[in-house]
Formats: C-alpha cells, structure tokens, sequence
C-alpha cells in the first residue's frame, strides 16, 4: 500500500473532473500485473506525467517516473517526489540515474520514461534517446509504448493553459509490450520503438474531434496545424539551451 502515492493520484483525478477533462484509455490490459516494465512515453504536455500513470492503476499499479533532478530539490515538489519514489536524473551525469532505474525494474517495478528527453513543440515524436531500451535490455523487461494526445491542449510550453472546464479530449494508448533482446541492437530497437509510437499517435490523431480556426496551433504543421515544424521546434530549443547556459556562465 502506498498511501500517499495514491492520495496524489486521488487529488489529480479531482483536478482532472474539475477540468472536465474526457479520457479515451486503449490498452490497460497490456499493462503488467507484476513484474518490471519500461513505460516509454511521448512528451507534449507539463501533465504528461500524470495521464501515463492512469492505465496501469486498473491493475493497482505504480509507475515511478525519471525526472530532472532539479525537481527533487525544490521545497515543495522535492518531498512529493521522492515520497513516490521517482527517479532523479541528473542529465549531467545520468549514471547513477540509470543504475537506481535497473534496480528499481529488477524489483518489479514500472519505470516511466520520455524517450524525446524533453517536451515537443512541434508536438511530434523527436529523436528518441536510447536510454529506454538500455534499461529494458539490462533488466530483462518489457517496454510498454505510451502515446498521450491532447493534454498539450491543457498545458503546454508558449501556449495558454486551460484551467478551466474545458472539457478537453485526451487519449492514452498502451501498446502492445515489446521485448528487447539481450543481443539486439540498441539504436534498431529504438527505432522500432518509435515507429511503434508513431502508429499509435497517428491512430489518436485520426480518431481526434476536428480542431479548426485558433484551434489549429495545436495541430503539427504535418497535419495542417500551426503549431511550428520539427526543425523550427529544434531551433527553439537550441535558444532555450543558449539562454540557460548563458544565465549560468554569464
């Protein structure tokens, strides 16, 4: 029992009725009922975090996710982190990261994951770190592909949130497991985790209600939004980058 994970979990589930939020959740039952899992999981949202770990709670399922460490040192989400025993990241050094991640899926726990290492605005998948089928392949586990589509629509970056009843849409797709041999090439197998999202992505999309007019900024350009391209998303985040590490040498 967890007591204080599940009251977070409680509290967001108030959070997401207030908002008047609409789930679609495809795929619960491929979510492990014990044992390690990797849950890889698209990022085009600040909530992601909290939508991916609604699908395995049907089977009374924790997921302890990896995030910056930067988070874990904050007054207020610090205790609320490692209280659920997330998984700090220090992107510096990721080493001992990696190694509390493969103990944690040899203890049979669910590791949740962003392949993308940080959120898309362009609001397609990015290039895919390898780290996600690494600790798969070293544990011995399973990845758990996770598509997440609309909650960029209640926050996310440059764009206003929806704090209100906005009766927003959003998917959660778990696919099918996907093994990882101990032979097999980690940059073959990251691709084909990918390719895996991105079928799943497209099918949330096609299935999505139309958004037409201002909505259109939350499409890709792919589809015929205005949200910007992969690579004027890239150029962004290379700006951000120079802005940060200019604000710490400077």
């Amino acid at each position: 029992m967890e007591p204080f994970y599940r009251s977070v979990i409680g509290a967001a589930r108030t959070l997401f009725f207030a908002q008047g939020t609409k789930f679609t959740i495809v795929g619960e039952e491929n979510v492990p009922r014990v044992g390690g899992a990797v849950m890889a999981i698209n990022h085009t949202s600040y909530l992601d975090f909290m939508y991916a770990g609604l699908p395995p709670r049907k089977h009374g399922r924790y997921v302890r996710f990896m995030a910056k460490k930067s988070i874990f040192v904050h007054p207020v989400s610090g205790p609320m982190m490692r209280g659920m025993r997330h998984i700090p990241v220090d992107r510096a050094s990721g080493g001992q990261a990696f190694k509390d991640a493969i103990r944690a899926l040899k203890d049979g726990e669910i590791v949740g994951v962003f392949p993308e290492a940080t959120m898309s605005r362009s609001f397609e998948l990015r290039d895919f770190k390898p780290g996600a089928v690494k600790m798969a392949q070293v544990a011995g586990v399973p990845i758990l592909p996770t598509t997440i589509w609309g909650g960029h629509r209640v926050w996310t970056k440059d764009l206003p949130k929806n704090r209100g009843f906005g009766r927003i849409p959003v998917f959660i797709t778990v696919g099918e497991p996907i093994v990882v041999g101990r032979r097999d090439d980690v940059a073959a197998a990251t691709e084909r985790v990918k390719a895996a999202m991105q079928a799943q992505l497209d099918v949330q999309q096609a299935a999505y209600p139309p958004l037409t007019g201002d909505d259109r900024r939350w499409l890709p350009a792919r589809l015929g939004g205005t949200a910007p391209t992969l690579e004027e998303a890239e150029a962004q985040d290379q700006a951000d980058m120079r802005r940060t590490r200019d604000k710490f040498t400077g």
